[in-house]
Protein backbone atom coordinates (compact mmCIF):
# COMPACT_ATOMS: atom_id res chain seq x y z
CA UNK A 1 0.00 0.00 0.00
CA UNK A 2 1.75 3.13 -1.21
CA UNK A 3 0.50 6.66 -1.08
CA UNK A 4 2.26 8.43 -3.92
CA UNK A 5 1.07 11.46 -5.83
CA UNK A 6 2.84 12.66 -8.97
CA UNK A 7 2.70 16.45 -9.28
CA UNK A 8 4.58 18.42 -11.95
CA UNK A 9 7.81 16.46 -11.88
CA UNK A 10 7.70 15.50 -8.22
CA UNK A 11 6.42 12.56 -6.19
CA UNK A 12 4.83 12.91 -2.76
CA UNK A 13 4.93 9.81 -0.53
CA UNK A 14 3.58 9.48 2.99
CA UNK A 15 5.43 7.05 5.27
CA UNK A 16 4.42 5.75 8.69
CA UNK A 17 7.22 5.93 11.28
CA UNK A 18 6.89 4.44 14.75
CA UNK A 19 8.57 5.85 17.82
CA UNK A 20 8.37 9.60 17.13
CA UNK A 21 6.98 11.52 20.11
CA UNK A 22 8.26 15.11 19.92
CA UNK A 23 9.73 17.89 17.81
CA UNK A 24 13.25 16.53 18.28
CA UNK A 25 12.07 13.20 16.84
CA UNK A 26 10.55 15.00 13.85
CA UNK A 27 13.80 16.88 13.25
CA UNK A 28 15.95 13.76 13.48
CA UNK A 29 13.81 11.82 11.00
CA UNK A 30 13.45 14.82 8.65
CA UNK A 31 17.20 15.45 8.68
CA UNK A 32 18.12 11.87 7.78
CA UNK A 33 15.50 11.55 5.02
CA UNK A 34 16.45 14.98 3.61
CA UNK A 35 19.94 13.60 2.94
CA UNK A 36 18.59 11.07 0.42
CA UNK A 37 19.41 12.25 -3.13
CA UNK A 38 16.35 13.65 -4.94
CA UNK A 39 14.41 14.61 -1.79
CA UNK A 40 13.17 18.20 -1.98
CA UNK A 41 11.13 18.41 1.24
CA UNK A 42 10.24 16.39 4.33
CA UNK A 43 7.48 17.06 6.86
CA UNK A 44 7.37 14.78 9.91
CA UNK A 45 4.46 14.87 12.36
CA UNK A 46 5.10 13.01 15.62
CA UNK A 47 1.44 13.08 16.70
CA UNK A 48 0.33 11.02 13.70
CA UNK A 49 3.61 9.21 13.06
CA UNK A 50 3.45 10.32 9.43
CA UNK A 51 6.32 11.65 7.35
CA UNK A 52 5.46 13.30 4.03
CA UNK A 53 8.34 13.27 1.55
CA UNK A 54 8.46 15.16 -1.75
CA UNK A 55 11.08 13.89 -4.18
CA UNK A 56 12.03 14.18 -7.84
CA UNK A 57 11.28 10.47 -8.41
CA UNK A 58 9.94 7.57 -6.34
CA UNK A 59 12.41 6.70 -3.59
CA UNK A 60 13.85 3.29 -2.85
CA UNK A 61 12.00 2.21 0.30
CA UNK A 62 15.18 0.59 1.64
CA UNK A 63 16.97 3.96 1.45
CA UNK A 64 14.14 5.56 3.42
CA UNK A 65 14.15 2.66 5.90
CA UNK A 66 17.93 3.08 6.40
CA UNK A 67 17.55 6.84 6.98
CA UNK A 68 14.75 6.35 9.51
CA UNK A 69 16.79 3.62 11.23
CA UNK A 70 19.81 5.95 11.39
CA UNK A 71 17.61 8.51 13.16
CA UNK A 72 16.70 5.84 15.72
CA UNK A 73 13.15 5.08 14.63
CA UNK A 74 11.35 2.38 12.65
CA UNK A 75 9.73 2.67 9.24
CA UNK A 76 6.35 0.96 9.52
CA UNK A 77 5.55 1.33 5.80
CA UNK A 78 3.63 3.74 3.63
CA UNK A 79 0.22 5.19 4.33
Amino acid sequence: MTSQTDTQGSVTTVYKVSGMSCGHCEGAVSGEISAIPGVSSVAAVAASGEVTVVSAAPLDEEAVRAAVDEAGYELAGTV
